[in-house]
């Protein structure tokens, strides 16, 4: 009898479950004038194959098989993270640890870790996510103890067996005793290169320049303070998690003292030589948004004045990775493989915009830049592009690209459950991809 009524309970469940995914799907449909879900589903499986069967590469130094989004084969520090988050809404974890372990097997003794693993930049940190992209995988594992593992000692890099854990420690202290050189507790970025955004140089600096504190670097770096402070709590170590909480506190303060300017409602990036503010508007402007930080009324400001700004960064197909007032400003396609961050959108910083939008109780702007974002990556393009035009939607760089672009397939389902995978929390991560779009990753 307990028998049938339990089944009784489980088919009950499952067929609430459906309706509702159903009602979120027509939800969208209609929402973002979607005529056929399978549009959707055969982009999404598409990118899942050629993930599989292109972007998943032999690392032979590790006798192992690594996550890259690019075709070339080189393995990116921040692109890890948000291509590793589309790969959990399929339930996929392992290249959360396979590349975090390749990259953290190379660490220095000084901390560092290159920010690139084929072919190593011996003066460019990795980017401030390593400890979010343990935190991702170890919410879909639900286990922490990993991170305890020891690793051998190398004779070419690090000569002491410590955890993992005690590497992402190290890690993060590299950021604070070596590219903080007037100790204020923001770093400098090398270049715009090694903040990713690849030819902001007006903002970010030259190469092996030194010189500039990215507002975009502080905010990566609370973030991966508050991962850490999580994950000493999950671990038992009360006293570090306590540290790294006091730190990102610090941090948080320190952003809004020194990058925001009161006249022009903006955070900018900080020359650390002049200590003057880089009068250059960059979508890393946005981040105090994103993470949370900003206070209310410069949040508002952020949002009315500038991203909605159709003179600035709300272009036909934004949030243009430039203003559109900067001198350099351009929808020029890089030229030899190289990348345009000069006014061009590109999904993860609208991802990211769009979650700090969120946060802020902006649900209407995130819809619409959902929409806008959804538009271009399924609708403007034949296939998914590795950045796209801000003014006419078309698409730019690699192609196809299996990479981070693919979240912009994601914005519509994850405000419409109200779910963000980048939340630092505990909280397992829903497979939105597999329930929604019932698709998997190919065998």
């Amino acid at each position: 009898m307990r028998l049938k009524v339990n089944l009784t309970c489980i088919l009950l469940f499952c067929t609430t479950l459906n309706s509702f995914s159903q009602s979120v799907i027509e939800t969208i449909k209609k929402d973002y004038a979607i005529e056929n879900w399978k549009v959707v589903q055969d982009r999404a499986n598409f990118d899942l194959k050629n993930i599989k069967e292109k972007g998943i590469k032999p690392f032979d130094d590790d006798s192992s098989y690594l996550l890259t989004g690019y075709s070339y084969g080189e393995f990116y520090d921040w692109d890890l993270y948000f291509e590793n988050i589309y790969l959990s809404c399929f339930g996929v974890s392992e290249y959360c640890f396979s590349n975090l372990k390749s990259f953290l097997k190379r660490q220095e003794l000084s901390g560092f870790v290159s920010r690139t693993l084929k072919v190593p930049r011996p003066k460019q940190h990795f980017k401030p996510f390593l400890a979010q992209i343990a935190l991702l995988g170890s919410r879909q594992t639900t286990d922490y103890t990993w991170l305890l593992e020891e690793i051998n000692p190398d004779k070419y890099y690090y000569p002491v067996k410590v955890s993992y854990y005690e590497r992402l420690k190290r890690y993060i202290d590299y950021w604070f005793w070596y590219q903080d050189f007037d100790k204020n507790g923001l770093p400098v970025w090398n270049s715009s290169d090694h903040s990713g955004m690849d030819n902001q140089i007006t903002r970010a600096g030259a190469m092996n320049a030194f010189t500039i504190e990215g507002v975009d670097l502080a905010c990566y770096l609370y973030r991966e303070l508050k991962a850490m402070e999580l994950i000493a709590s999950k671990l038992g170590f009360t006293k570090d998690s306590k540290e790294f909480g006091e730190k990102s506190d610090k941090l948080a303060a320190t952003i809004n003292k020194v990058f925001w300017d009161d006249k022009d409602k903006f955070y900018y990036d900080r020359h650390e030589r002049t200590g003057q503010l880089v009068k250059v508007k960059s979508v890393a402007g946005f981040m105090p948004l994103f993470i949370g930080i900003a206070a209310k009324d410069r949040a508002e400001s952020l949002v009315k004045l500038h991203l909605l700004n159709k003179n600035e960064f709300w272009l036909s197909y934004p949030v243009a990775s430039y203003a559109k007032t900067e001198p350099d400003y351009s929808q020029q396609d890089g030229d030899g493989g190289s990348c345009n961050w000069l006014g061009t959108t590109w999904i993860p910083t609208n991802y990211m915009v769009f979650h700090g939008l969120i946060q802020y109780g902006y649900n209407d702007i995130a819809k619409e830049l959902a929409k806008k974002t959804f538009e271009m990556v399924l609708k403007n393009n034949d296939v998914t592009r590795e950045y796209y035009n801000a003014e006419t939607g078309s698409g730019l760089g690699l192609k196809p690209f299996w990479g981070w672009s693919t979240l912009g397939y994601m914005m519509p389902l994850e405000l419409e459950l109200n779910f963000n995978p980048m939340e630092i929390t505990d909280k397992p991560i829903l497979k939105i991809g597999k329930y929604y779009l019932g698709i998997e990753m190919p065998k």
